[in-house]
């Protein structure tokens, strides 16, 4: 699971498009040169989305820094995943880009086997079953801090034994016999070797041993290298993080976001970079990336929505557009442990009547401008797949404010049309409000959304005026997307920090990198990935059933589940972008739906 949107801290104010150009010349920007080969070699500038920016380099992120920006295109642009999932609009293994061969399933599936391919780190020692070893083992001692660990049980805990076989095979014994699918798909998916031989000391200054063969060991080798991760402005000089296996290496770096990397030359995958040099530039509004765009600093860019008006002009200007949808799911999480609504918002019937108060067919109109696709539970329904139920495409909770108000009536609410409704009968009966919701409580929510997307903000516009329909009042704030990205955590509701309601930045859950849809991430108890702190014994146990047993029938019945019980609002899913690629950018197409990788070692610059 990652988020999308830009989860980082913004720091510092945005380059003028004066300082962009003048950035990018010093990085080698221009047209790019001719080599012998006929191949031209140069500069890219990928735009990061408005608001977010890189913010942490080593592959072991905890919750506080999981994200698509973080470990799809930065970190694994230098540190590559043992598999790599995706191949254009298809959700698959994909085998030219994965560190390791297909791996074996043995001992009725209890066991698997992982034979890796010929890579080397750009120091010249060889990637090897310790590296993964290695990863594993500080992961194990400090699963609490990581942002994909999805309770008791859940991986890592799930293997019982790593065993090195030889230098480039391992076996990893299970606690059960698992799907290799799902295995696959969503645990050996998460694994990233890391240099052992670099990285295994717990000082900047102390030598490398084998710390991370004990717990204890472990823990002091992740606060080490997660201390060093912290200092932002050391990426570029720190030789920790020069220590590479993928295609590129950093160059330039600085805490606004502006990340310059140029390519590793030891890299043993198939695919050599072509380019001098791959930047990412941050951009603080949609707006400053659209006029940079228009100005011709960006390669790959991005038409905000409010600005689809444009594309004729974007594409008379050399760029071809392409809207770039992903695996995802779109979302508002609930805080069930608020202090003060986590009473209402636990109430099953709540969620049902905002549900179907939540109009995606005008959002997809007139918010989206036509782009997206709607969201109608917790597997995509869009692109096109064979996962998403006929009950889930059937959209369980349609817009429909009468239901919604009727909903409301019959549990015990003096619905105010217009205002804010009140509980009139409370009680735990079915007929009345519900456990923990007092007489005369309000029907009053907040919201906090991304700031300086207009889309966003319309959607939430409209939110709030379908909602006061039925007499629910939902109160805006904004704020920039990488404060949103952070604000929904787990929390009990003594902590300061439930004091979050609702939240929405835009692009939700993307199933990258637990590519097989069956949600234990996110809605499973305990789940750091669970937000609102959801929790439902039917809804744990179908979970782990779509991790022991194969098929279509046993993902239907998780995903039937989860629609109807909306442990977080279903809103329509928009583009990820409409990118803007220059005509002279080849390579970069087909988008890839499983994730938000980039590759640019595959791009290449022509006239």
């Amino acid at each position: 699971m990652i988020t999308l949107g830009g989860p980082s801290r913004r720091i510092g104010p945005m380059l003028s498009l004066v300082g962009l150009m003048a950035a990018l010349a010093a990085c080698g920007g221009g047209l790019p040169s001719r080599t012998a080969a006929g191949r031209t070699q140069g500069t890219v500038v990928f735009a990061e989305p408005a608001g977010s920016h890189p913010t942490y380099i080593f592959p072991l992120d905890s919750l506080a820094y999981f994200s698509t920006i973080n470990l799809n295109q930065f970190q694994y642009l230098m540190w590559r995943p043992l598999y790599w999932f995706g191949s254009g609009s298809k959700v698959v293994l994909n085998q030219q880009l994965s560190l390791a061969y297909p791996p074996q399933f043995i001992d009725g599936n209890g066991k698997v086997v992982i034979r890796l391919k010929p890579y080397r780190w750009s120091d010249g020692h060889p990637v090897t079953a310790r590296d993964v070893q290695f990863w594993m083992n500080l992961l194990k001692a400090n699963k609490a801090n990581w942002g994909e660990y999805a309770g008791p049980g859940t991986f890592p805990d799930n293997v019982a034994k790593v065993t090195i076989d030889n230098a480039t095979e391992l076996t990893l014994t299970l606690t059960h016999a698992f799907s290799p699918t799902w295995f696959t798909f969503n645990e050996l998916s998460q694994i990233t070797p890391i240099p052992q031989h670099a990285w295994d000391r717990t000082s900047s200054g102390g030598s490398v041993g084998n710390f991370d063969d004990t717990p204890k060991g472990a823990v002091a080798v992740y606060n080490f290298l997660n201390h060093q991760a912290e200092s932002l402005t050391t990426y570029t000089t720190n030789p920790l993080w020069r220590v590479v296996d993928g295609p590129w290496v950093l160059h330039t770096f600085n805490t606004t976001g502006y990340a310059a990397f140029r390519p590793n030359v030891n890299y043993s995958g198939s695919v050599k970079p072509h380019l001098r040099e791959f930047v990412e530039m941050p951009f603080t509004s949609e707006t400053a990336e659209f006029d940079a765009l228009r100005a011709g600093t960006i390669t790959y860019g991005y038409v905000p929505l409010p600005d689809v008006s444009q594309i004729h002009a974007v594409r008379a200007a050399g760029f071809t557009v392409h809207p770039w949808y992903l695996w995802s799911m779109n979302i508002i999480p609930l805080n069930f442990h608020n202090p003060v609504a986590g009473s209402i918002l636990r109430q099953l019937y709540v969620r049902q009547a905002i549900q179907s108060l939540i109009n995606q067919t005008l959002y997809l109109r007139a918010a989206l401008k036509g782009y997206g696709a709607p969201d109608y539970g917790p597997v995509p329904i869009y692109p096109p797949n064979p996962y998403a139920s006929a009950y889930e495409r059937a959209n369980p909770y349609p817009f429909n404010p009468g239901h919604a108000v009727s909903l409301l009536r019959r549990h015990g609410w003096r619905v105010r049309p217009g205002g804010a409704s009140t509980c009139a009968d409370p009680g735990p009966r079915q007929s009345q409000c519900g456990v923990g919701v007092v007489r005369g409580e309000r029907l009053e929510l907040n919201i906090l959304y991304s700031a300086g997307i207009v889309w966003i903000s319309q959607e939430m516009q409209a939110l709030r005026s379908s909602l006061s329909l039925a007499g629910i009042q939902l109160n805006l704030r904004e704020a920039p997307s990488n404060t949103v990205v952070f604000t929904p955590i787990p929390c009990t509701a003594k902590q300061p920090v439930c004091s979050w309601q609702l939240v929405f930045w835009g692009n939700g859950w993307e199933y990258a990198p637990d590519n097989y849809p069956t949600g234990g991430d996110a809605f499973h108890t305990g789940a750091v990935g669970n937000w609102g702190s959801y929790s439902n014994p039917t809804a744990d146990r179908l979970i782990a059933a779509t991790h022991y047993q194969t098929g279509e029938a046993v993902l239907v019945r998780y995903q039937n589940f989860i629609a109807a019980q909306i442990p977080m609002l279903w809103m329509p899913i928009a583009p990820y972008q409409i990118s803007a690629i220059r005509d002279t950018l080849h390579g970069a197409t087909p988008q890839p739906v499983d994730g938000v990788s980039l590759t640019p070692e595959a791009w290449s610059l022509r006239r």
